[in-house]
């Protein structure tokens, strides 16, 4: 039923007022959501943003409206992403919180025949519940199965429907048979508008640690670039100082008549390396002679105990074969 006059009027004043008000919207499709799960949606939301629904020319026409009377608002680029069952929402907050309370909002729904199937559906292995007369049923199905106390047990997991696919009557029968409701449906994000800005939705997905992550990845790849072509730079400069100091210290390794503070602890090493063998863990054993003898006697102990047991052929020597 077409909306009357004045209720046009009033969704048309209602949308104008949004786009004025918020400044970042989603682009949500919302196949398969009914009145009442957007109804929860909208709760959920208290505070946060604000769900506009509406028929796309009509939508269309607001938007075409509201630049006509504000020719430098940005919200031109919404008007050609207006295509299938699409909404709003609205928000002037943080886009990752509402991305949560929408994605929050789901619910498991079956397979219906006909319909396009959002994810793979897998059929796990194990007892059906279905008496052996239907045996047939999953055959026609080519699912392998075997009859285990009375009841028809699948044999492996299945790849029933992959993504994409139509759901088939007997695909759709057979999940409504075991009783597995494999989709789940709600507001689904396909962009994010920001002022002004479109893209799409997979943006937020990088998060700061991807971020640092790749400018990292950037960053190397920048001073590798650098110290090949011989050019520096500001991410290059650490690693040409380290090359540097590593040329003047072998040159000065082999000078008997000069040296530098640096290069004494190399030095050193290199006449007598037995002077850094204890470095690493001998901090703290020149006070405790007593209780290593104390215990390295358990030790010797242990092995009086073992060293019969050894000898299994007889002889008096228990450490020869």
């Amino acid at each position: 039923m077409p909306l009357s006059p004045e209720r046009k009027a009033e969704y048309f004043d209602r949308m104008k007022e949004l786009l004025s008000t918020y400044s970042k919207c989603f682009v949500v499709e919302v196949d398969n959501v009914g009145s009442n799960q957007l109804q929860k949606t909208r709760q959920g939301l208290r505070g946060k943003g604000e769900i506009l629904m509406g028929k796309n020319t009509m939508m269309r026409k607001v938007l075409k409206e509201y630049v006509e009377e504000n020719p430098e608002a940005p919200q031109e680029a919404l008007i050609e992403i207006l295509r299938g069952n699409v909404g709003f929402v609205f928000t002037n907050g943080d886009l990752g919180e509402v991305r949560q309370v929408l994605e929050e909002n789901v619910r498991p729904a079956p397979a219906r025949v006909g319909a396009i199937a959002p994810c793979n559906v897998i059929v796990p292995k194990g007892p059906t519940g279905c008496d052996p007369g239907q045996t047939a049923f999953f055959q026609t199905l080519q699912i392998a199965t075997k009859i285990t106390r009375g009841q028809i047990e699948i044999v492996n997991d299945i790849q029933l429907i992959d993504e994409g696919d139509k759901v088939t009557a007997s695909q759709a029968a057979l999940l409504q048979k075991l009783e597995i409701s494999p989709f789940t449906y709600g507001l689904k994000l396909q962009s994010v508008y920001d002022n002004g800005s479109l893209f799409d939705a997979k943006v937020l997905d990088i998060t700061d640690d991807v971020l640092a992550a790749k400018f990292s990845e950037a960053l190397q790849t920048l001073a590798s670039l650098s110290l090949a072509i011989g050019h520096p730079t500001q991410a290059s400069v650490p690693h040409s100082i380290a090359n540097a100091f590593k040329v003047v210290l072998s040159v000065t390794i082999g000078l008997d008549n000069y040296t530098f503070d640096k290069a004494e602890t190399y030095k050193e090493y290199l006449k007598d390396p037995s002077k850094f063998a204890g470095s690493g863990g001998g901090g703290g054993g020149g006070g405790g002679g007593g209780g290593d003898e104390a215990a390295a006697e358990p030790e010797a102990e242990e092995e009086e105990m073992e060293a019969p047991a050894v000898d299994m052929f007889g002889g008096d020597d228990g450490g020869d074969y």
